[in-house]
């Protein structure tokens, strides 16, 4: 091969990769071609005076685009729907022999076949799917033109000129950053890959503002308010900034299955420099513990302004931030909570939890863990690269987690391919598979060696799938649409599906369960409050004519919500005798001063109940988790509640605990009330209140949320919330 043809065939880029929304090149404001005459002055010819854009938040673009919400004085529109601009010359238009179009460029190295470039042409008619402007209005020396974008366009800031064409060549306006406009996805436009066709859906989806997250255990599902803020001022930009910070290439920025995909893995920080740092281990020295977080615009603010990941989050921070970065850009979203749900390292469908002869856990063994709940997010989109009807809701987890593509992300999984166990199909279908349908195994590990399946599971895992109703703060179950009930013959059909796919079970348990104990046994934990003593309740029955004797051990931890013991605050072993048809109940008394030193970022306790039958060398087990009801924070408002008007917020708390709290912190939010605050006390005393006063002046209207958060070295995951209706501003 020569030298010149190799050179030629050096690489496939003719310009270097545009993948930076900040960056820009400018288009000359003059292209001329050869060399203009003698005497012609090029300012006789049709010249631009002003643009105006009518990107005020009551003006129509703003409003007919639901983009009036947005705190930004630039346009926001949303891509397949049209709006106006109207353009300003020296002398009146004439049709005849002026020419002039419009032009959007994104990014540096603008080129028409990437869409970096776009000449949007002047026509008669606008065709829907493409790029054109239609004159409305011409009256003097304006025209009002009707533009109206491809729904299938990039999303992102867009520079925007007007070039008007000359025998000599093209007069283009200078960059002015004033007619500078953002192009988002489009739920309301039925060419665009994000669209969804009910209307209180997109309210709520895409519009609304703060959400509820679930949390706790399934038992005891506790919630939280978190304020999204997509619409707060500098948000917008914030998320465009994600994308540049990933290098995603502008190109494919308007493909959702792509943004999404790129959004998990940039919402952590795992390995990219993303915007959370995740951390599961108790310590937060240099950062804001994952509890005290209200809502998302602190945390991309800070990012956005520090250019440093932000310290600390967990799964439901993760999907709080993420969400509002779907929401921002026009995509339909929501945070869903799984209740139970396996953190499957290799995707086998399997938790395994190994226990000693004697039927204590084996802790060396046992590495599956099983997160009393997970948090993540389904984004709405059409699917054109999978089969017809796996679009809709997919799957996506920013929580680092598992490796996918050689980057913490999870996602887009189709909700429907998982359901059905088509886990071929991407992105991490397999991983959301086992984490919503794993069976929960019991092997005793013996001193042989051997291993033996004492239980099997099935139903544990995925117990409960969850997220906001729409229009209210309810909770809505989604269960049924990740699996089908337990038991239905879809059900072993979408799991041999699964396995057929790939996803494989080391072992096979299907009968291997050993035939049903006479000896049933369960256990009940009492309503446990924070700081006070509580008791737990196991009872044996007897469903036989024999006589038996039990050993039990029950072992009490302290676990992160992931399922991962902390420390071991009590041991108990003890024994039982069952007459023929009886049963018993044996109350273990659970006392404050054993678990209150060694609390968690969320109070959970976890109860492991071993039993083996002495007569038939049966094993019987059972876990429970139960969450510690933990005081709450409470707001109170004085004054008038009306937009532009002065009302005054008050946080109070008090600690009921028997030890003095230290280095509190106190955050509140309330989206288009007061921007998110955070107040700090040294020390509050046992049994002693603190008071808080801010003077908040409301810009939004309609029904709103305060949001207070309160952490301290001792203990954390304290709310309180409070619904406001900020009515509008009479008029005069």
């Amino acid at each position: 091969m020569s030298e010149t043809s190799r050179t030629a065939f050096g690489g496939r880029r003719a310009v270097p990769p545009n993948n930076s929304n900040a960056a820009e090149d400018d288009l000359p404001t003059v292209e001329l071609q050869g060399v203009v005459p003698r005497g012609v002055n090029l300012q006789e010819f049709l010249n631009v005076t002003s643009v105006h854009l009518f990107k005020e938040r009551w003006d129509t673009n703003k409003v007919d685009h639901h983009t009036d919400k947005y705190e930004n004085n630039k346009l926001i529109v949303r891509r397949g729907q049209s709006f106006y601009v109207q353009i300003d010359f020296n002398r009146p238009y004439d049709p005849r022999r002026d020419l002039f179009r419009v032009e959007y460029v994104i990014g540096r190295y603008p080129q028409e076949n990437k869409g970096t470039y776009i000449p949007v042409p002047i026509v008669s008619e606008l065709q829907s799917g493409k790029w054109g402007a239609k004159i409305v209005m011409r009256e003097d020396r304006s025209v009002r033109l009707s533009i109206q974008s491809s729904p299938k366009c990039i999303v992102g800031k867009f520079r925007m000129y007007v070039a008007v064409w000359t025998p000599y060549g093209v007069l283009r306006t200078s960059r002015n950053p004033e007619t500078d406009t953002y192009i988002l996805f489009n739920p309301w436009c039925e060419d665009d890959a994000v669209y969804l066709d009910n209307e209180k859906e997109r309210e709520e989806y895409v519009l609304n503002d703060i959400g509820v997250i679930f949390y706790g255990e399934v038992n005891d599902i506790k919630t939280r308010s978190w304020s999204y803020g997509q619409f707060e001022d500098g948000i917008l930009d914030t998320c465009l900034y994600v994308m540049d910070r990933a290098q995603m290439d502008l190109s494919g920025r308007g493909n959702p299955i792509k943004v999404s995909r790129v959004g998990s893995a940039m919402v952590n920080a795992k390995d990219d420099e993303g915007v959370l740092v995740g951390s599961w281990d108790n310590i937060y020295a240099y950062g804001v513990p994952p509890s005290a977080w209200t809502g998302s615009v602190d945390i991309l603010l800070e990012y956005r302004s520090s250019e440093n990941p932000v310290r600390y989050g967990q799964c439901w921070v993760f999907a709080g931030v993420f969400n509002t970065f779907l929401r921002c850009l026009g995509i339909p979203a929501r945070i869903v909570t799984n209740y139970f749900s396996a953190h499957d390292n290799d995707a086998n469908l399997q938790m395994d939890i190994f226990l000693e002869e004697d039927g204590n856990v084996n802790s060396k063994l046992t590495k599956d863990s099983v997160w009393n709940y997970h948090c993540w997010n389904e984004a709405w989109m059409t699917r054109p690269d999978l089969p017809v009807g796996f679009g809709g809701w997919q799957a996506v987890d920013s929580t680092p987690q598992e490796n996918s593509d050689g980057m913490y992300r999870c996602g887009p999984a189709s909700v429907q391919a998982i359901k059905h166990g088509h886990v071929c199909f991407q992105f991490d279908a397999p991983f959301v598979f086992a984490e919503v349908n794993s069976d929960l195994i019991y092997i005793t590990a013996k001193k042989d060696g051997t291993h033996v399946v004492e239980n099997v599971d099935a139903t544990h895992i995925g117990k409960l799938i969850v997220t906001k109703q729409i229009g209210g703060d309810g909770m809505m179950d989604i269960t049924d649409t990740y699996k089908f009930q337990e038991g239905q013959e879809e059900e072993r059909l979408a799991l041999e599906t699964a396995l057929m796919y790939g996803a494989k079970k080391p072992l096979n348990t299907e009968g291997v369960v050993k035939s049903r104990s006479n000896v049933d046994m369960d256990f009940e934990v009492e309503n446990a409050v924070l700081g006070k003593d509580f008791k737990l309740s196991i009872t044996f029955r007897n469903n036989s004519h024999n006589r038996y004797t039990i050993t039990a051990y029950l072992s009490a931890n302290i676990t992160f919500y992931t399922g991962v013991p902390k420390a071991e605050f009590k041991k108990e072993t003890f024994d039982v005798t069952l007459e023929p048809l009886s049963f018993k109940k044996e109350a273990v008394l659970i006392q404050a001063g054993e678990y209150m030193g060694q609390l968690l970022e969320q109070a959970s306790l976890h109860f492991f109940v071993t039993a083996r039958i002495n007569e038939t060398r049966d094993v019987l087990a059972k876990q429970k988790s139960t969450v510690l009801t933990i005081p709450e924070i409470i707001i109170k408002v004085r004054g008038t509640q009306v937009v532009g008007s002065d009302m005054t917020v008050t946080v109070e708390f008090t600690n009921p605990l028997k030890e003095t709290l230290r280095n509190v912190w106190i955050h509140l939010d309330g989206p288009g009330i007061t921007r998110p605050m955070k107040k700090m006390f040294r020390e509050i005393r046992p049994n002693s209140t603190v008071q808080w006063e801010e003077v908040c002046r409301p810009w939004v209207s309609g029904h709103r949320k305060l949001i207070a958060s309160m952490s301290s070295d001792s203990l954390r995951h304290v709310y309180g919330e409070l619904d406001v209706q900020i009515q509008r501003r009479p008029s005069m």
